[in-house]
C-alpha cells in the first residue's frame, strides 16, 4: 500500500490558458474539503521554480480565498517554458550547473520540499516533461506521483477530448475580432487577416471562426447603408491541415472583395508554417527555437506572410494583419470550461489520494471516460478533424470549396 499524502506541490508551465488560475483554485478547494490536513505549494514559473526551489505555501487565507482564482486568466504562480530533458537549455539559463542532470535536481528538489504528489497544469510539452519526470523518479526509486491537467488552447493533445481553456479562447477571440473587423471601414478594399493560435491543430481557428459567426446571428443590419452581416462575415479559413490553392482562393476571394469591398479571413498560426520555413531558409534568415524545438512563429509570422499572398491578386488597397492569441489566452474561464476543469480538479484530487499517477483528462480511446490518463499515451499535435459536420458547414457558409481541405500534411 502506497504512503498516504502529506503534502502535494502544484505548478503550471507553458503558455498561458484561460485555466491555470481557475485549476489552481479547484484543486486548493478540493483538497481542502476532503483532506484539509494536506499541506499545499505552488512552485514560482513552472519548472523553473521546481529547479531553483523557489515556492509559495498555500496558506488557511488562501485556502479561504481560493474561489476567487476562478474570476482571473494567467497564472499567479507564474509559467515558464523549460524541458528538464534539454539538459544543454537548462544549464545555459542558469538552472542547473554544469554537469548536474536537471531531472534529478527536480526531483531532491520535491524530496527535500516533502512533496508527495506533484500536480503539473500544462499542455503537451508540459505534461510530457511530467512523463519524463515519473518516469525518472519510477526507475530512480523516489517515492512521488505525478497528476497532470490538461492546459492548452490549440486542444492537441492526445488522447484527450477536451483540453482545458480551449473553449473560452475560442469565444474570445471571437470577441477580439468582433471590434477588428469594424476596421474595413477605414480603408476600401481592405484584407483583414486574422491570425489565431494553433501551432499544429486548426481547432481553435475554426471554433473561434464558428464562435465569431454565432455573434454575428445575434446582430442586427442595415444593408442600406453598408452596414451589412456580409462585410462582417469570415470569408475563408485556414489551418494547418488544409493544403492551400493560394491561386484558386485568391480568384475566390477577388470576387467577394469586388462585390463587398472587403475580406476577412481566419488563419491558425502554425497554418503554410513548413512552407514559410523554407523560403526564410533559403533567403539564409535562421528561424530560431524553444527549448522544445519548436520553431519561433513570432519569427515566422504566418499571419503576414497570407497578406503578402493575398493581397496583391485581391486588390488590396490595405492589408491588417491581427493577432487574437495573448487577448484569449489570458482571459478568465468561461462558464462551460469551469465546469469541466472542476471535473478534472476533483478527479485529479481522488487520483493523488489513490497515488495513480497520469493527465486527468476525458479517454478519446476509453469511451471519453474521465480518467488518470498512462504517461506514455500523452502526445501533442493531435490534428483538427476535418471531417465534422460543423467545420463543414462553416466551409459551406463561407463558400469555400471542400477540396482546400483534402490534402493534409499528417
Amino acid at each position: 500500500m502506497s504512503a498516504p499524502v502529506k503534502k502535494v506541490g502544484i505548478l503550471t508551465a507553458g503558455g498561458l490558458a484561460p485555466c491555470l488560475s481557475s485549476a489552481i483554485g479547484y484543486l486548493i478547494e478540493r483538497y481542502s474539503k476532503v483532506a484539509p490536513e494536506i499541506e499545499i505549494i505552488c512552485y514560482v514559473n513552472g519548472y523553473m521554480g521546481l529547479l531553483k526551489g523557489e515556492s509559495l505555501v498555500v496558506t488557511p487565507e488562501v485556502r479561504a480565498n481560493a474561489s476567487l482564482l476562478l474570476r482571473h486568466g494567467g497564472s499567479p504562480i507564474g509559467n515558464s517554458r523549460v524541458k528538464l530533458t534539454n539538459v544543454k537549455d537548462c544549464v545555459k539559463r542558469g538552472l542547473v550547473k554544469d554537469g548536474e542532470d536537471p531531472q534529478k535536481v527536480a526531483a531532491d528538489q520535491l524530496v527535500k520540499d516533502g512533496v508527495d504528489v506533484l500536480h503539473t497544469i500544462g499542455g503537451d510539452d508540459t505534461n510530457t516533461a511530467a512523463a519524463d519526470l515519473a518516469k525518472f523518479l519510477q526507475h530512480n526509486n523516489y517515492q512521488l506521483t505525478v497528476v497532470g491537467l490538461p492546459k492548452t488552447i490549440d486542444n492537441d493533445v492526445f488522447p484527450i477530448r477536451q483540453s482545458l481553456g480551449a473553449w473560452t479562447a475560442a469565444e474570445q477571440g471571437a470577441r477580439y475580432f468582433a471590434n477588428v473587423v469594424a476596421e474595413h471601414n477605414a480603408n476600401p478594399r481592405m484584407l483583414i487577416v486574422h491570425e489565431v493560435m494553433g501551432r499544429s491543430c486548426g481547432w481553435l481557428t475554426a471554433a473561434t471562426a464558428v464562435a465569431y459567426r454565432k455573434l454575428l446571428d445575434n446582430m442586427a443590419f442595415v444593408p442600406a447603408l453598408g452596414l451589412s452581416r456580409l462585410r462582417k462575415e469570415v470569408h475563408g479559413v485556414y489551418i494547418p491541415e488544409m493544403a492551400l490553392d493560394v491561386a484558386g482562393e485568391a480568384a475566390r476571394l477577388r470576387k467577394v472583395m469586388d462585390e463587398n469591398d472587403c475580406v476577412n479571413i481566419f488563419v491558425s498560426e502554425g497554418a503554410c508554417v513548413e512552407t514559410i520555413i523554407r523560403e526564410l531558409e533559403a533567403k539564409g534568415e535562421e528561424v530560431p527555437r524553444d527549448a522544445f524545438g519548436h520553431p519561433r512563429l513570432d519569427k515566422v509570422n504566418v499571419g503576414g506572410w497570407f497578406a503578402k499572398q493575398f493581397a496583391e491578386m485581391l486588390g488590396a488597397e490595405k492589408t491588417l494583419v491581427q493577432k487574437s492569441g495573448y487577448y484569449s489566452r489570458a482571459a478568465p474561464a468561461n462558464a462551460a470550461d469551469l465546469k469541466l476543469i472542476k471535473r478534472c480538479a476533483v478527479k485529479a484530487v481522488a487520483c493523488a489520494l489513490k497515488r495513480k499517477g497520469g493527465v486527468v483528462g476525458e479517454d478519446e480511446d476509453r469511451s471519453d471516460r474521465l480518467r488518470a490518463i498512462e504517461f506514455p499515451r500523452i502526445k501533442g499535435g493531435k490534428p483538427f478533424n476535418l471531417n465534422q459536420t460543423w467545420f463543414d458547414e462553416l466551409l459551406h457558409a463561407m463558400g469555400q470549396p471542400k477540396g482546400t481541405t483534402v490534402e493534409t500534411k499528417h
